[in-house]
């Protein structure tokens, strides 16, 4: 999220790392498996909608882009994300052993525990009073 990007999560092209990395790999279970007509993949658009507008909107220190160039940036993450996963789901069993077949999901856990634990800990932390 952008109002972390000063202290962990670095300043690449004005949007958070850790929300970009969670985007990537959110994105790239969605083209591994899931079909656009199930519930579980309606609800994993949904939330990639979340992870990609909603960080927008929190308090930073830099200057806030536009809405559209977030949006580009944010869409070429996700669109990249679907591409690998859709290339993953097709080598699984020809290049990729099948035991790791759940490889984007267990990714997506950890990136998604240390998003967090970034969050957290910046909004946590202690700042002296002027």
């Amino acid at each position: 999220m952008k109002h972390t990007s000063d202290t962990s999560s670095g300043y690449i092209g004005q949007f958070g790392l850790d929300t970009a990395a969670v985007l990537f790999f959110l994105a790239l279970e969605y083209g591994r498996e899931v079909r656009l007509t199930s519930i579980d993949g309606l609800f994993m658009l949904i939330t990639m909608g979340m992870v990609a507008v909603l960080p927008y909107f929190l308090p930073s220190r830099w200057e806030q882009p536009s809405f559209v160039s977030w949006m580009i940036a944010r869409s070429s993450v996700a669109v990249l994300g679907l591409v690998c996963g859709a290339v993953f789901s097709f080598s699984l069993g020809v290049v990729i052993p099948e035991a790791l077949r759940f490889a984007p999901m267990t990714m997506l856990i950890v990136v998604a525990m240390v998003s967090c634990y970034v969050q957290f800990y910046c909004l946590l932390k202690l700042r002296p009073a002027k």
